[in-house]
């Protein structure tokens, strides 16, 4: 400390302080700012190697060593009729199925018509989708998600993956049957494969379409011969507060939106006898809704199971005059999911089978549910009631 910092009143030191400023002004600061954009600008333009500017572009792969077709050459050369352009001109002496591109050499003015597939003629973009193991590649076809089922030559995918043979569709036509579909499967390998390996092959398994992998799952489920159902996800009343996923069918969507939904929840896996409702307690009571499912669902020679949950459903009333196997099942198995309710409602499913001749249960992939109805299943057929896939199940409530 000075002498002159001694005798410096109390508190001016302070103010003088205060009455400093910046080395720089505002406005200097603004500027050097604007500078420096600037400078970042110019350097990227010089130096980033993008000709184009940014500007889309679309790259395409033309055939090379080797001379162009006679129909090629034609097409390259074809006369312009008076008022029509060179590439018009080229286009319309393609040949059937290919398409005519012009291009403009920049420096020079040029042209080349050059005539392209309307195939990929790249490898790495032509491939084919790939087909699962057991699935019949003839019962498919493309969509812009991937390979859907589809009928063919008076063959259906729920006549192809159906387990049953004939044998045991003879002996379920002799006695009691019971058809037990286990839900909500796909999501989660250890609980699907619990539901894969613990319970007989001829309890239904009904895959959402939202696995990571649930192509895999689905071919082991189908390895050990339990029929497939893929689960729809649809609109309940709760929506959105409960929301059954994405892709979800909404009585909101238009027919035609709702339909490329169902496309590529269709697209997720493929070896699949049936469709069945995810939730859907207001879309499956909507006639307007439902109506195009149904008929996407008979076209695609797939089955319909109804789970049951909404009693207004009028799936079963859309499912008559239509080629379309459809049934209802019964009851919720696990609707209370404890042991001693799971095993009643077990008991409840066998008397309706006795009454009746034919009964169909619902249950979700829950441990207790897996552990429960597994345990029933093994003494099943003592007690006179026979266990079969869904497939048989419908056939049989059609016959009766």
């Amino acid at each position: 400390m000075t002498t002159d910092d001694l005798s410096t009143p109390l508190g001016q030191e302070m103010q003088s302080r205060k009455r400093r400023r910046l080395p720089v002004s505002g406005a200097q600061m603004i500027a050097a700012a604007l500078l420096l954009f600037l400078l970042t600008f110019a350097g990227f333009a010089l130096f980033h190697q993008d000709r184009f500017g940014g500007e889309p572009v679309v790259r395409i792969a033309l055939p090379t060593g080797s001379a162009p077709s006679k129909e090629t050459a034609a097409a390259s050369s074809a006369p312009a009729k008076p008022g029509q352009p060179a590439a018009k001109a080229a286009a319309d002496a393609a040949p059937s199925g290919q398409k005519t591109i012009t291009i403009i050499d920049g420096s020079s003015g040029a042209r080349q018509d050059v005539v392209i597939s309307s195939e990929s003629t790249d490898p790495a973009t032509d491939v084919s989708p790939a087909v699962m193991a057991g699935v019949d590649a003839k019962l498919l076809e493309k969509s812009r998600y991937g390979m859907i089922p589809v009928a063919a030559g008076g063959l259906t995918p729920f006549t192809a993956y159906a387990s049953g043979t004939p044998a045991d569709r003879a002996k379920a036509a002799t006695m009691p049957t019971v058809a037990v579909v286990i839900g909500g499967l796909g999501i989660g390998a250890a609980k699907t494969t619990d539901s894969i390996l613990k319970l007989p092959g001829a309890i239904t398994l009904a895959f959402t379409p939202y696995g990571s992998e649930p192509g895999k799952l689905v071919e082991r489920a189908r390895a050990q011969h339990h029929e497939i159902l893929l689960q729809i996800p649809m609109e309940p009343f709760d929506y959105p507060d409960n929301d059954p996923g994405p892709q979800a069918l909404l009585t909101s969507q238009s027919p035609e939106q709702n339909l490329d939904r169902l496309l590529w929840h269709l697209s997720r896996f493929q070896g699949y006898v049936a469709l069945t409702n995810f939730m859907g307690a207001r879309f499956t009571i909507s006639d307007a809704a439902m109506q195009p499912l149904m008929s996407e669902t008979a076209k695609r020679g797939l089955g319909y199971l109804d789970d049951g949950t909404a009693p207004r459903s009028v799936a079963g009333n859309l499912a008559q005059g239509k080629t379309l196997p459809f049934a209802k099942a019964d009851l919720s198995i696990d609707a209370v999911p404890t042991a001693a309710e799971i095993d009643k409602a077990l008991a409840r499913l066998e008397a309706l089978a006795k009454a009746r001749g034919n009964a169909i249960g619902v249950a979700s992939s829950l441990p207790v549910s897996v552990e429960r109805i597994g345990n029933w299943a093994k003494s099943l057929e003592s007690r006179g009631v026979l266990l079969v896939p869904l497939t048989t199940a419908m056939l049989k409530s059609k016959s009766g």
